[in-house]
Order: structure tokens, then sequence, then C-alpha cells
């Protein structure tokens, strides 16, 4: 596929630009208009609690081991247990924004509730979004013909790539490393044995 085209499958991806919308109104009604250190001291809390959750959301909910209930088996089916089976398939590679939307919300409303401030909130939920996107253009940088340019995004992708073909049970991070390093499932390869299950996630005991 020409670069052109890989470019066009992320931009142009319905669920990316209804969240790029999203990410715009947010920063420009609360960093755009309503500019102060406070305000984007609050976005930048946004990005980081952003990857911290996509830590702690990909390790412990995308992961879960096989439950008993249908409705919940076909939920972690479609939102991660079939992106490991197939994980070439464009169509599992990005969250869908019935799952984005709604938990993001929750998370601005819970802030909302704690500060009583629009702007913050609006601040919080922007840098929120915002790194949705990195974390969704990572991951499609990792299962895609896309070489990164830097060294650090080479890195992340090796790490994604194992994820997926070495050992499902380290390397979560997908946009940063660094809570991988913090939580102890950040390892060298040649030290983790070749899991059995990394392909299919259904078959773990």
């Amino acid at each position: 596929m020409k670069s052109k085209g890989l470019y066009q499958d992320f931009f142009l991806h319905f669920d990316i630009l209804v969240m790029g919308i999203i990410f715009a109104i947010g920063f420009i009604y609360s960093v755009g208009f309503h500019f102060s250190w406070a305000v984007l001291l609050i976005f930048i809390a946004g990005l980081v609690f952003f990857m911290f959750s996509e830590y702690v959301t990909h390790r412990f909910l995308f992961h879960l081991k096989v439950p008993k209930n249908q409705l919940f088996l076909k939920f972690l089916k479609r939102i991660h247990y079939d992106h490991h089976t197939y994980p070439e398939d464009l169509k599992l590679l990005f969250l869908p924004i019935w799952y984005s939307i709604p938990n993001l919300g929750a998370l601005c409303i819970i802030f909302y509730l704690i500060t009583q401030n629009l702007t913050l909130t609006s601040a919080f939920g922007a840098g929120l979004v915002l790194m949705l996107l990195v974390y969704e253009w990572k991951h499609y940088v990792a299962h895609r013909p896309i070489k990164p340019k830097t060294k650090l995004g080479r890195h992340i992708k090796k790490l994604h790539i194992l994820h997926h073909f070495k050992n499902e049970n380290y390397w979560y991070g997908v946009s940063t490393p660094i809570f991988d390093g913090l939580f102890g499932t950040l390892k060298d390869e040649k030290e983790v044995k070749t899991s059995a299950t990394a392909k299919s996630l259904e078959e773990r005991m």
C-alpha cells in the first residue's frame, strides 16, 4: 500500500475524525479562549492521566480472563480479544467511539463534580482526547508498514509487536513504556518466554 493510502486510512477513519473534532472543540474553548497557566497545567494533567488509564485498562480490562457472561465476552472480543487474533485487521485497530466517548465523558463528569469549573474540565477533557489520538496513531503505526522516524518511535513499535507476538503479559503501554517500567511489565525480550496464547486470548487458563 502506498504511504498516502496508509495516512488516509488513519486520518479519514470515522472514529478518528469524531474524536479529532471533540478535541478541537475542547482545546479551543479552554486553552484557546480561556488560556491561563492553570488551564495549561490541567490540559497536561489530562494527557498524563490518559497514559496511566491506557495502561491500567489494557492490562486489567482488555486482558481479563474469559468471562462466563456471553455479552461481556462479546464486548471483550470486539474491544481487544479479536485484535490479538487478527492484529492486522483495520476494523479492529481503533477503539470504537461507543467505547471512548462514554469512558472519557465519565472522567470529565467526575472532574467537573470535583472542580465545578467548566473551563478546567474542558482542558482536562482535551488532554484526554489528544492523548487518545496519540495512542491511536502509535497503535496504528505498530500494525501498519510505517517505519517511525525516531529511535523512541521505533522502540515503542517494537514493544507493541512483542506484546502481540512474544508474550501478551508484558509491554502493555502503546503510547509510552513509562508505566510498564513503573509496574514491572517492561522486560528484556530475551528474558521472556514466548506465550502460546499471545494470538488467542480466549484460550488462556
